[in-house]
Parts: structure tokens; C-alpha cells; sequence
């Protein structure tokens, strides 16, 4: 039998409970009388199930000899050996186990049985006529307590079927990676065919090398091993040809059907099942025993199909490793170009400052040198300096305001909270709007995350400024649950952010998202370029305040942004969750 034999001791007592004593007693009468005739009897039955007589089907040696094991006869035969009435039924479970897995319905089973009922009905007859009706309550009974046992049987292997399946579906959705999901299936699919040692080998790309995906075993000496480059064997077109069929082998040539030869000839019987993907076969699963292991037809088939969901699996798992690996290349390659960008900004604010700030300091000092050297009989031309003057003046503050934004020195020296103060002081001096800053005690943050919320904070309020015609701008920076959270929010004119994203001359927002995305961060954007806070509240006065005018959005016009940062410290998957509302949100996490 494929699945370990997981005889149920309730069931058979109930079987053997339902003789009574004075049943047994006949049962053993019985057994005593029926002995001359048991083999012309089982005989008579034999043919019966070759030929295909007597409305049954015709049935091949094993399902014959299966059959003929779970008769009323058999049961006469070993009460008449002195054996007890529980070896019969274990037994009957066995080999309704076996009938189950070899496809053989459960009507043609109760029609055979019947079929040897009415058999043994004539001879009992011949032997006893004056107890028929004694006989004929003896073998309902005795039939009775057989189907409950082979129901028993049949629920097993559906049982055992079900929870195979069950448990590759988990593996499937549990495994991590392709290592883990090799080992799992293979652990899961050894389990149901109770094989003594397992292994998953797998094709190279090339078709040129064999290599072992997993190996499981239940043999106490052997260690545990797992998939590793350390075996290899080439591959030739006869063996990929051998393995492309399911086989059963038993004995000695079990040696010659695997690509490692040594593990396979070191078991009686091997399983071998393909994994194929079209009509090319890219790896083998096979189960080795230490003894002789019959494969059954439901087995077989389970086993195939389960091969079909494995390689299924093991190709998805693989474009996902892949997937992977290039969204992390892509990672890299973004943050190493922002490392690039700040190293280029840095650079530029140096040569502002060493070259041009440096001689814009000179132009002005020598225009003042030459103002206080002309005569006050040239106040024409004093004017004319002095005037290029205050406009290098003015040139030299440009230069180190662009400087400040390139690299903001105070950030190294001071720390986000004086830099993000810098620029709110700087913002005040180029736009009207009221800009409130909360910036609650900030704990240890990475440099890296500190740059980014800077020009994050930036380039809001650079669109702030440009875009958004707004009054009041608010600023929060916290830091808790393990996140840096900053939300900014203004009562400018609004936007349409699915155009502003798909824009593809504007890399403002875009590009937020994906410093944002460089930390695995949340990204919240809602706006809503509606009516104004005080309209809605006007036209929720006309309305008594009784109910609400339809519009999109109950925030009032403006836009509000909403970024969360893992900090790294201990992780807190609470984050800083919140989805957003109105018909304009949009929700960006990146892995």
C-alpha cells in the first residue's frame, strides 16, 4: 500500500462488536462444515470475476486476489485456522485500501460480494438445509460488518488524497523560497506514498547537468540534506529519455533508473514520476523502498498530478526569485544614483562656493575699492558702481542660497529638525502663506532617512510655492511605532494627482515616490482640486446643516501628503496605515 496503514481500532471493534457470541458460535460451525467445499468454492468465485459472468466486471489477478481475501469464505477460512475474527477485518481494511487505489468501484465490490454470498448460500444449503433461514441472518451479518469495514477503507485513501493536496496547496502559499518549497513538497509527497528515502533532482537551463533540488529520508542514520551545488552529474539524452516516463521498478534494476545510480540502487522497489514542462522533462521525483512496493493505479495518478503542481510551483517560484532579484538590482541602482545625485550636489554647492562665491567676493570688494577711489566729481559713475554693486550683492546671496539648498550644511551639523526649520524660515521669505511646523523630539535617525525627508520637505514646498496659490501650509514631523512620519498639508488650489502622475514632463511627485520607495516607505497623496472649505461651509448653511451638498471630497480643497519611513530599529509592522479619501487618493507602498 502507497499510504501507511492507519488502521482505525474503533472501526474494527465496531465490525467485530456486531457479532454477537451466539454468531460467533454459528461462525465457527460454519467454518468446521464449509471446509471441504472452501475450495471448490473460492474457485467457482475466481472464475466468475476472470470471466465477467454473472453481471460482474471482468477484474485482472490483483483485484481478483484483493477481492477474494475480504469474502464471508476468507472469514470462515480463519476462524477454521483458530485465528481471531479482528484479523479477518484488518485484513478487509487492507485490501479495500488496495481495491480503493486500484480504481475499482464500490458497487462492483458489493456485486462480487453478492455474487459469492449467493455462491456460498448453495452451499450451505447442500451442507445444512434444515438451518437456512439460521444461515442466511449469519451471512447478512457477516456481509453487513465486511461493507462497513471497506467504507471505513475507501474514506481513508479519500482521506489521505484530500490532505496531500491540502498540504501542497499550503506549501505552495507558506514556502519563502525555491529551497524551502522543494523540500516541503518533497517531505509532503513522501509522507502519502510512506517512502523510505525521497529525492527532487532538477535540469539545468542547458539541459546539461542534473542537480539535487531536495533529498528527504527517514532512515535514522542518514542526515539531512538539502539542495546544493555540491552534486552535480551530466546529463545524456538516453537518461533524460529514460526519465521521461512514470515507472515502478523492483530490484536490481532499480540501480540504473536515477540520475545518482549509487542512492537509487540502494532500495528495493523506486517510484519515478517526471516533472515536465510541454513535452520536455526539466526534473524527476523518486521514492525509494526497502522492500518490495506495489504501485497502484491511484497513485500513480495522484503522484503525476502532484509532479504537474510541483513543476508549476517551481517555475513560478523561480520567476519570483527573479522578480526579486531585479526589483532589488533596480534598488540598488536607484539609491546608488541618489548617492550619485547628493554627491553631484555637493560637488556643485563646493565649486559655487570655492570659485564663484569666492570671486564674486572680489568683484564686489574691488567695485567698493573703486567707489571710494573716484573723485566726488564723478558721482555719475559712483552711482553706476555702487548700483553693480548691491547687484552683486544680490548675486553673491543667490549663490548662497543655492548652496544651502544644494547641501545643506546644517543638516550634517545640526540634524533634520534645524534643517527642516531652515527651510521653513526659507519658504516664509518666498511665499505668503502661513506655515505652521510641528516637530515633536525626533529619535535616532539614519542619515540616509534624514536627507530624503529634507528634500521631500523641499520639493513640497517648492510646489507649494510654484502651484498651489495656497494660505496655510502645515508641516509634522514625529517618529513613533517604529516609522518617521511626515504629513504636509496646504488649502492651495489642489491637483488631479492620476494626471500629475502620468505627466510625463513632470517629475515632482514621481520623484518623491520613489525616494520614498528607496526606504521601502508608505506614500499617501489626496487632493482635491474642488470648492473651497468656506464654500462647503456655506452651502451647508443654505441647507440648515441638515445634510451635506454632494461633492468629492469633505477635506475642502487643497492637498495633503502623507509619507511614512521605517526606521531601523525594531520592526513595528503597525506602520503608519491610513488610507486617504476622496475620488483623488493615491496609495503607493513599496516593498
Amino acid at each position: 500500500m502507497g499510504v501507511a496503514r492507519t488502521t482505525q481500532p474503533t472501526v474494527l471493534a465496531a465490525a467485530a462488536d456486531v457479532l454477537s457470541d451466539q454468531l460467533r458460535e454459528k461462525l465457527d460451525e460454519l467454518a468446521k462444515r464449509l471446509r471441504p467445499r472452501a475450495s471448490q468454492l473460492e474457485k467457482r468465485f475466481v472464475e466468475a470475476l476472470h470471466s465477467g459472468k454473472e453481471q460482474l466486471p471482468r477484474l485482472d489477478d490483483r483485484q481478483a486476489a484483493a477481492l477474494r481475501a475480504i469474502t464471508p469464505g476468507a472469514a470462515l477460512r480463519e476462524l477454521g485456522e483458530g485465528r481471531p475474527i479482528s484479523d479477518f477485518f484488518e485484513q478487509v481494511e487492507y485490501n479495500g485500501r488496495r481495491l480503493a487505489k486500484m480504481h475499482l468501484p464500490p458497487s462492483a465490490i458489493v456485486d462480487a460480494l453478492e455474487q459469492y454470498d449467493r455462491l456460498l448460500a448453495g452451499v450451505l444449503e447442500d451442507l445444512v438445509p434444515q438451518q437456512r433461514e439460521n444461515l442466511r441472518w449469519v451471512r447478512e451479518q457477516l456481509l453487513f460488518c465486511v461493507i462497513l469495514t471497506l467504507n471505513n477503507a475507501f474514506y481513508q485513501v479519500r482521506e489521505a488524497e484530500t490532505k496531500t493536496f491540502y498540504d501542497l496547496f499550503r506549501v505552495e502559499l507558506e514556502s519563502r523560497s525555491l529551497d524551502d518549497l522543494l523540500e516541503r513538497f518533497l517531505i509532503t509527497l513522501s509522507d502519502f506514498s510512506n517512502a523510505t528515502r525521497a529525492r527532487l533532482y532538477l535540469l539545468d537551463e542547458e539541459a546539461t547537468v542534473w542537480t539535487l533540488g531536495a533529498s528527504v529520508s527517514r532512515l535514522k542514520s542518514a542526515g539531512k540534506k538539502s539542495r546544493g551545488a555540491f552534486w552535480r552529474i551530466a546529463n545524456s539524452p538516453a537518461l533524460r529519455k529514460e526519465l521521461a516516463e512514470p515507472r515502478c521498478i523492483t530490484g536490481k534494476d532499480t540501480g540504473g533508473a536515477a540520475p545518482d545510480a549509487v542512492w537509487s540502487g540502494g532500495g528495493v522497489t523506486l517510484w519515478s514520476i517526471p516533472l515536465k514542462s510541454g513535452a520536455e522533462t526539466w526534473g524527476v521525483l523518486q521514492f525509494s523502498f526497502d522492500k518490495d512496493f506495489e504501485w497502484l493505479p491511484r497513485e500513480r495518478e495522484l503522484l503525476a498530478a502532484a509532479a504537474e503542481r510541483c513543476w508549476m510551483a517551481i517555475e513560478k517560484a523561480r520567476l519570483v526569485e527573479g522578480l526579486a532579484a531585479r526589483e532589488e538590482q533596480v534598488r540598488q541602482l536607484a539609491e546608488h544614483m541618489l548617492h550619485v545625485e547628493e554627491a553631484e550636489r555637493r560637488r556643485i554647492s563646493r565649486e559655487l562656493h570655492d570659485e564663484a562665491g569666492q570671486s564674486m567676493l572680489c568683484i564686489r570688494l574691488q567695485m567698493e575699492m573703486l567707489e571710494t577711489a573716484l573723485p566726488e566729481t564723478m558721482a555719475l559713475q559712483r552711482q553706476q558702481l555702487r548700483e553693480v554693486r548691491n547687484t552683486t550683492e544680490h548675486t553673491i546671496l543667490e549663490i548662497r542660497r543655492l548652496i544651502a539648498a544644494l547641501s545643506p550644511a546644517v543638516l550634517e551639523q545640526l540634524g533634520l529638525g534645524a534643517a527642516l526649520r531652515q527651510l521653513v524660515n526659507r519658504f516664509r521669505q518666498v511665499s505668503p502663506a502661513r506655515v505652521r511646523l510641528a516637530l515633536t523630539r525626533l529619535g535616532p535617525v539614519p542619515k540616509k532617512t534624514e536627507m530624503i525627508v529634507y528634500r521631500l520637505v523641499q520639493e513640497c514646498f517648492n510646489n507649494i510655492a510654484k502651484h498651489s496659490n495656497a494660505t496655510a501650509v502645515n508641516l509634522s514631523v514625529i517618529t513613533a511605532d517604529g516609522y518617521l512620519k511626515l504629513n504636509v498639508d496646504d488649502n492651495g488650489v489642489g491637483f488631479n494627482v492620476e494626471e500629475a502622475l502620468a505627466r510625463r514632463d513632470s517629475f515632482g511627485l514621481s520623484g518623491m515616490r520613489e525616494r520614498v520607495a528607496l526606504l521601502g516607505g508608505n506614500f499617501q497623496v489626496e487632493s482635491n482640486p474642488g470648492v473651497s472649505t468656506k464654500r462647503l461651509q456655506d452651502a451647508s448653511a443654505e441647507t440648515g446643516g441638515s445634510s451635506t451638498p454632494n461633492r468629492k471630497s469633505t477635506r475642502g480643497r487643497g492637498t495633503k501628503i502623507v509619507i511614512a519611513l521605517p526606521l531601523p530599529r525594531e520592526a513595528d509592522s503597525r506602520g503608519a496605515a491610513g488610507g486617504g479619501h476622496g475620488t483623488a487618493t493615491r496609495n503607493f507602498r513599496v516593498r
